[in-house]
């Protein structure tokens, strides 16, 4: 095969990649063929039944890999000094090209058996941000050295980095001690759950699902159906802790941050499934720290890219390809924020600026109602049906109460917004906090809107448009002073042509101080157009 650098010649994928074919579908006719047995076993003798199923895990393997030696035969690329090309099919030939100066990322991909055979899949995509097949090429597969030479060729710059070469190397290396926020997640319930729905739905395979459900209540036979349920929890949650230390392991080991030279950022990571995914920093746009709500009272928070072009990729499901860091110490995750956006002092940690106290008006009336609706429909299913749901309401009444509104100050005391050097900041969410640092001159837009109890509170809610990122970042319930002055402030001359400022009345106080940039005399959010 020829090197990466030899031009406009057509070059073919590796041709071991029909082995890898191979032995997939070996893994899934043994799979599927265990089963099958057995479930035949049950109306004919076994050596039928085997040899059926034997002959179909044979056509399996051998017209699989025969369809894949066909793709093979019909596929070629080619890297050329303008365009990228991938022709493929035999009935239906596509012919796929993109431009290398639209060339945004070149993501390596290799599970255990490709990283086995020394093969990787090459995800070349554009910077458009839809994540479609027309913004990529996929050449699966091709050899590690080939895919690590286009990658460099593809990303390759001649502008050098934009603030010089001291920065370029390591900003952050796995840390083992970080393993200890993954049962914190919220992975581990989801894990657990799946671990039993796995076991019913094998016991069920093998016609033993009445024996396990035996089995358990036998276990459990001296103990009252609340505590029995509380021991499945209990023991769910466990494994599902078990689950997320393991896929932790799997995603995150080996993990490491770099810029390269040239100004690309590039992460690597995964034990089994090695990735590689590279980020040109010309198109980051900000930082986002999340911190799902067992993480944050852990102290910790991840870190995501906000840049143009990033997209999860439908057929991986490792493909978070905006991740940065994963949950870390909150002090590190600003730290490396920092670095990444080349920033002395993190923006995603400064003081931000209170929302008025009808922003927290409206978060309890939301909890209580969420609360009241299923205790409501409980108590009235109990009065025409059984009394025993009048106490199950009573219960969920006294329970869910404190907790929703405990969830509903933590949500005020999360909002706040500022403004700080090049930077928006905007922080939003309880169950699932974020704090979105946001360059200010990748801002192409703004979207006030106020519903009818909105306009009643005095407050609205600033949608900041951008190309980068979920497209959209919001700044819920501010003060409508408050959050026009901001929006103005944050993105000079977008929003102040149409906004019609009044002068200084007196007020009533309704709501915290605020700081002297949070002070405005901006009326209430009256537009006008120019020239219409």
């Amino acid at each position: 095969m020829s090197g990466a650098g030899t031009g406009e010649e057509w070059r073919r994928l590796d041709r071991r990649m029909l082995l890898a074919t191979a032995a997939v579908l070996c893994g899934v006719a043994g799979g599927a063929g265990l089963p099958t047995t057995l479930g035949l076993a049950g109306s004919r003798p076994l050596w039928q039944a085997l040899s059926w199923v034997l002959a179909g895990a044979l056509l399996l393997v051998l017209g699989g890999t025969a369809a894949d030696y066909v793709r093979w035969r019909r596929t070629r690329y080619r890297i050329g000094p303008e365009r990228v090309e991938l022709h493929t099919g035999l009935l239906l030939i596509k012919r796929r090209s993109l431009a290398r100066e639209r060339i945004r990322s070149v993501d390596l991909t290799a599970n255990p058996l490709q990283r086995l055979l020394g093969l990787v899949k090459v995800r070349i995509g554009t910077g458009e941000s839809t994540g479609g097949s027309e913004s990529t090429l996929e050449l699966d597969l091709v050899t590690r050295v080939e895919g690590e030479l286009l990658r460099r060729e593809l990303l390759a710059r001649a502008a050098a980095d934009p603030a010089g070469m001291p920065d370029d190397g390591a900003l952050a290396t796995v840390d083992p001690r970080w393993i200890r926020y993954a049962p914190v997640s919220f992975l581990t319930p989801a894990l657990g759950g799946a671990a039993a729905g796995s076991v019913m739905q094998v016991s069920e395979w093998f016609g033993a699902q009445a024996e396990v459900i035996d089995w358990i209540g036998d276990r459990f036979r001296d103990v009252s159906l609340a505590w029995m349920l509380v021991d499945l929890v209990l023991i769910a949650t466990v494994a599902g802790a078990v689950g997320a230390l393991g896929l932790w392991v799997e995603m995150w080991w080996n993990y490491r941050l770099e810029r390269e030279p040239g100004g690309t950022l590039r992460v690597r990571r995964g034990l089994l499934t090695a990735r590689s995914v590279s980020i040109e920093e010309r198109r980051l746009r900000g930082i986002e720290v999340v911190e799902p709500l067992g993480v944050r009272l852990a102290g910790a928070a991840r870190v995501d890219a906000v840049a143009t072009g990033l997209a999860k990729d439908d057929g991986d499901k490792h493909s978070d390809l905006k991740t940065l860091l994963p949950a870390v110490p909150r002090e590190l995750a600003d730290r490396v924020a920092a670095q990444v956006l080349r920033e002395p002092q993190p923006p995603t940690g400064t003081p931000l600026t209170a929302h008025p106290r009808a922003a927290r008006t409206r978060r309890l009336r939301w909890a209580l109602w969420t609360v009241a609706a299923p205790v409501a429909l409980l108590a009235g299913l109990g009065l025409l049906l059984t009394p025993v749901l009048l106490y199950v309401a009573a219960g969920c009444a006294a329970v869910l109460t404190p907790l929703a509104v405990l969830l509903a100050r933590d949500a005020y005391r999360s909002l706040g917004h500022g403004v700080t050097g090049d930077y928006l900041v905007t922080r939003s969410g309880t169950v699932r906090r974020t704090t979105v640092a946001l360059q200010r001159s990748g801002i192409i837009g703004w979207t006030v809107k106020q519903s009818y109890f909105q306009r009643r509170a005095g407050i609205l809610t600033l949608t900041a448009t951008t190309a980068a990122g979920a497209g959209a970042y919001d700044v819920y319930d501010a003060g409508e002073s408050q959050g026009l002055a901001f929006a103005a402030d944050a993105v000079p001359d977008l929003l102040a042509p149409f906004i019609e400022p009044v002068p200084d009345l007196p007020v009533p106080f309704t709501e915290p101080v605020q700081t002297p940039e949070a002070r405005s005399t901006w009326g209430s959010p009256r537009t006008k157009s120019r020239g219409r």
